[in-house]
């Protein structure tokens, strides 16, 4: 008993003087106390960078301006759903007129994976219908449709393409 205290003693001792600070560094006797340098503060945590996260540019700046000048969308997101049984493309309308070509229902959509060397594309259900919007769009709304991953062979991370018609958005990242 009394080996097994002396043995957690000395742990505590030499944790406690690993601990401890080094001395302070002696300063020449030519430098006064007015001359070092004051101790500078501990740094503090910004609140706004603990409260947000992080949220990446979706394109360099051509690829969104691209996207805004010439079909009038952007806000670009791919989720992976549903187990990632279903991948979710959504997107935000600026323009009704350019982005018209994105909710036409004669324009097949499909999202492609080269790494995973997979063409998915949105299912139709008999009583649904597409699983994607097909109305007229208006400015300022967001517009989604559902891909089918079945088998999960597109991942998340996975760096796609989305093809809708002429349309075509490169390199978007599966979240």
């Amino acid at each position: 008993m009394l080996l097994a205290g002396s043995f957690a003693g000395s742990i505590l001792v030499s944790s406690i003087a690993a601990q401890t600070q080094p001395p302070p560094q002696s300063v020449p006797a030519s430098k006064s106390a007015e001359e070092q340098p004051a101790p500078s503060p501990a740094p503090k945590p910004s609140r706004s960078a603990s409260s947000s996260r992080y949220h990446p540019d979706r394109f360099a700046g051509r690829a969104g301006t691209y996207y805004e000048l010439v079909w009038g969308v952007d806000s670009f997101t791919l989720k992976w759903a549903e187990s990632g049984e279903v991948i979710r493309f959504s997107y935000r309308v600026l323009d009704p007129a350019k982005a018209k070509a994105l909710n036409d229902k004669k324009a097949e959509p499909s999202l492609i994976d080269p790494k995973a060397g997979v063409k998915l594309v949105v299912p139709s259900l008999e009583k649904v219908g597409q699983l994607r919007q097909t109305g007229t769009p208006e400015a300022g709304k967001s517009y989604w449709m559902a891909f089918s991953n079945k088998g999960r062979l597109v991942r998340k991370g996975d760096h796609v393409d989305v093809v809708i018609g002429q349309f075509r958005a490169q390199g978007l990242v599966v979240d």
